[in-house]
């Protein structure tokens, strides 16, 4: 059976590992979040109006996806901190369904309305959406202390 031991994991034992894998995973995170909400902004029609919401996901794809790789490589460094702990918690699951769904949303249906001249009505549909899919991801991570 593997045995895993949390004493002898650097993010354990290497007093400042952990904040700075946090600090990294939040730059992260703030960077694909701004990202997804300066267009998801644009469907609501509250925000940039200037530009359509189609520039603004070819202009804010390469930055979203440096965040996302961010998360991806931070995250499961924080993880491995206590793999038990996280498995367990509620709030750590409700984080990772919801940030499963905002990514399959975000490059599925919300690319497809973004890139597409779709009604102003869906446009807000899938902008609500997208944001509320996210904002539940960051709640789950705030709360992963609290449960």
């Amino acid at each position: 059976m593997f045995a895993y031991d949390i004493n002898t994991n650097p993010m354990n034992t290497i007093e400042w590992a952990f904040p700075v894998a946090e600090c990294v995973h939040i730059v992260g995170f703030a960077l694909s979040l701004g990202t997804v909400a300066v267009v998801d902004l644009r469907l609501l029609g509250l925000g940039m109006r200037n530009q359509s919401a189609a520039q603004l996901v070819k202009d804010t794809t390469p930055w979203t996806l440096i965040g996302l790789a961010i998360m991806l490589i931070s995250g499961p460094l924080i993880f491995s901190s206590n793999p038990v702990f996280y498995v367990s918690n509620s709030a750590f699951q409700i984080k990772m369904v919801c940030f499963l769904l905002a990514i399959v949303f975000n490059y599925t249906i919300h690319f497809k309305v973004a890139m597409s001249n779709a009604s102003p009505v869906i446009g807000k549909l899938v902008g609500a959406i997208s944001l509320a899919l996210w904002v539940s991801v960051v709640a789950g991570g705030l709360f992963i202390a609290f449960v």
